[in-house]
C-alpha cells in the first residue's frame, strides 16, 4: 500500500494522458496529476459535455479534445472515466484508434471485467482496472488496481503514480476480489455517512443543537480515522482505550453488540458484492 506522494512522476514525465469523460473522478485525478507537478500541457480530456470541458481546461490549463478518438490519438496513457452502462459502446468506437495507437488503458469504471472491455477494445490491451472512491475528489481515496496480462512493471507504476495523486492504492493479484473492494472502499463511505447521520440524529434527540450535534459527529468521525490511519494499533486496540470498565463507552458498545452490530456490516457488505457481481455480469452482456 503506497500513500500519496507530491511531484515523483518519473515514469511518465515524457507521456501525454488522454481522459475520456470529464466527470468528478476524471477531475480528481487531473487535480491531483498538476498539483503532483505533471504539465497540463500533456494532458487531454474528452467528453460530450462541451461545458464541462471548457472548466476543466480553465481550471487546469489541460487541452481539450476535439472528440474521443483524437483524444487517443495524441495519448501513451488511456484513463477511460466513463460511466460503466456506456463503457461498451465507448471502447467499440475507440478500438481501431487503440489498436493503431496501442497505449497503456487504465479503467476507473465500476464493475467492467478486463475481459469484456480487452474485447471491446480489440484485444491484446495493455490493461488496468481500478476502483478508486469519492474521497478522491479531495485527495484523500482509496483506489485498488489490479493489472491484465501483459502489463509491464513500469506500467504499473504509472497507473500507481496516477491514481496515487489522490489518495493511496493498493494492488490484487486476483481480478475476482475487485467485487469484494467495491463493497468495503468503494460503497464504504456512504456506511460511513450512514452511521453520522444515525449519531447527528442521535445527539439532537438528547437535547443538543443540531449544528452543535453535526459538528460534534464529524469531528468525532475525522479524529477517529486520524488516530486509526497514524496509529500502529488496530480499531480493536483503540476502541480498548476508549472503554473503561462500566463506563458509558462500555454501555454503548455492547447496546451494539448485542444488537448484532458486526454481522448487520457483514451481511452489508456481502449483499454489495453480491450485486457488484451480478452487474459486473449484466454489464458483460449488453
Amino acid at each position: 500500500m503506497n500513500q500519496k506522494s507530491a511531484g515523483n512522476l518519473p515514469d511518465m514525465s515524457s507521456s501525454t494522458v488522454a481522459f475520456i469523460g470529464g466527470g468528478n473522478m476524471a477531475g480528481s485525478l487531473i487535480g491531483g496529476l498538476v498539483a503532483d507537478g505533471y504539465q497540463p500541457d500533456k494532458i487531454y480530456a474528452s467528453d460530450r459535455d462541451s461545458e464541462k470541458l471548457a472548466l476543466l481546461a480553465a481550471k487546469f490549463g489541460i487541452r481539450s479534445a476535439r472528440n474521443n478518438q483524437d483524444a487517443v490519438e495524441h495519448c501513451d496513457i488511456l484513463v477511460l472515466a466513463v460511466k460503466p452502462q456506456v463503457m461498451r459502446t465507448v471502447a467499440e468506437e475507440l478500438a481501431e484508434a487503440v489498436q493503431q495507437r496501442q497505449p497503456l488503458v487504465i479503467s476507473i469504471a465500476a464493475g467492467v471485467r478486463e475481459v469484456h472491455l480487452d474485447q471491446w477494445l480489440g484485444g491484446g490491451i495493455a490493461l488496468i482496472r481500478s476502483m478508486p472512491n469519492t474521497p478522491a475528489m479531495l485527495q484523500a481515496g482509496a483506489t485498488v488496481l489490479h493489472a491484465g496480462a501483459g502489463v509491464s512493471k513500469q506500467q504499473k507504476s504509472i497507473a500507481e503514480t496516477i491514481l496515487r495523486s489522490v489518495g493511496l492504492t493498493c494492488w490484487v493479484q486476483d481480478e475476482a476480489l475487485m467485487d469484494a473492494v467495491t463493497a468495503l472502499s468503494g460503497s464504504g463511505p456512504a456506511y460511513f455517512f450512514l452511521l453520522m447521520e444515525a449519531m447527528e440524529q442521535a445527539g439532537i434527540e438528547l437535547g443538543l443543537p443540531a449544528s452543535t450535534a453535526r459538528l460534534l459527529t464529524l469531528q468525532t468521525a475525522l479524529g477517529a480515522a486520524r488516530m486509526a490511519m497514524e496509529s500502529s494499533d488496530g480499531p480493536a486496540t483503540l476502541r480498548g482505550y476508549v472503554t473503561s470498565p462500566g463506563g458509558t463507552t462500555e454501555s454503548a458498545l455492547k447496546t451494539l453488540e448485542n444488537s448484532g452490530f458486526r454481522e448487520i456490516i457483514r451481511r452489508a457488505l456481502t449483499a454489495a458484492k453480491a450485486r457488484s457481481e451480478a452487474l459486473s455480469a449484466m454489464l458483460g452482456n449488453d
